[in-house]
């Protein structure tokens, strides 16, 4: 593997200064630094723009944008908005990989450099990432999700792949829509085991718990799932913590959808792949699921 790989990295951040310091340190500590990480303070009510200026002035490599503030936080696609503030502004226009990186976590100093190891083992792999932990009780816990699925805090894209799908889509989902794009377009998407990245802030948090799930089922149904597959994932949250509300919301939020007629992805084909793919996963057939 080269030893020097070109990177960039853009973090849209919101109120993070109880943890921004902590993704700061683990990009600084890393064996192969980027070569340039855009960090797009949206409109921080606190000191995360402040603590962001500190660290680029002693790395000239990083570059912090300060937008205004919205006066809420907008769930799903306002970190799209603020994704492409900071994409807008990259001044290295020759790089191999774009990431997606959240101000909230931290990991090991040869993070980037393993991530790039198993993209170098396969030219076909175009979205890639470390697994998610919580923090749980002084225990670190992962995130269970489908191993094609890279989490959206911290998303690795090769540049060709990044080209295909078009880059990022503004809608909820935005984060599973792009890795079934990319296998669409015969590309292949990879959670790397035994890679750890510690997310400081649950997953959700942000929006509590009811709300969360109803935003994912709305999220669901945006996506183009299909009813068969929501059912059954449906089902199988009745025996998951925290048990009964999370399937009533994700119930909630994907019939909400319907019922209020709200737009869907507009790429119909790419609709027709991924509830193509969720029937095989039903029914035990060769899918994205593996």
């Amino acid at each position: 593997m080269p030893t020097h790989i070109r990177y960039v990295i853009i973090t849209p951040v919101r109120d993070e200064e109880a943890y921004v310091h902590k993704t700061l340190e683990s990009v600084a500590s890393q064996t192969i630094l980027p070569i340039e990480w855009i960090i797009v303070n949206d409109g921080s009510t606190d000191r995360t723009g402040e603590i962001a200026d500190q660290q680029a002035r002693k790395n000239p490599w990083i570059k912090v944008i300060h937008t205004k503030n919205r006066g809420f936080r907008q769930a799903g696609t306002g970190v799209i908005d603020a994704f492409y503030e900071g994409y807008r502004t990259i001044s290295q226009k020759d790089w191999e990989f774009v990431v997606k990186l959240d101000g909230d976590l931290s990991f090991q100093p040869d993070y980037f450099e393993e991530s790039f190891r198993q993209f170098a083992k396969n030219a076909r792999l175009g979205i890639g990432g470390g697994m998610i932990y919580n923090l749980v009780k002084g225990e670190l816990q992962w995130e269970r999700h489908p191993m094609f699925h890279v989490r959206g805090a911290t998303k690795i894209y090769r540049r060709e792949c990044w080209n295909d799908i078009g880059g990022l889509m503004k809608a909820p989902g935005w984060d599973t829509l792009d890795e079934v794009k990319a296998n669409m377009f015969g590309w292949q998407t990879q959670s790397f085991l035994g890679l750890r990245v510690v997310h400081h802030r649950f997953t959700g948090s942000a929006d509590g718990t009811w709300r969360n799930f109803v935003k994912n089922g709305l999220a669901n149904y945006i996506s183009g799932y299909h009813p068969i597959f929501m059912a059954v994932k449906c089902m199988k949250r009745l025996f998951q913590k925290p048990y009964i509300v999370g399937a009533l919301g994700l119930l909630d939020g994907f019939i909400t959808g319907y019922v209020k007629n709200i737009p869907q992805v507009p790429d119909e084909a790419l609709i027709h792949y991924l509830r193509q793919q969720q029937l095989k996963r039903i029914f035990l057939k060769q899918s994205i699921w593996k």
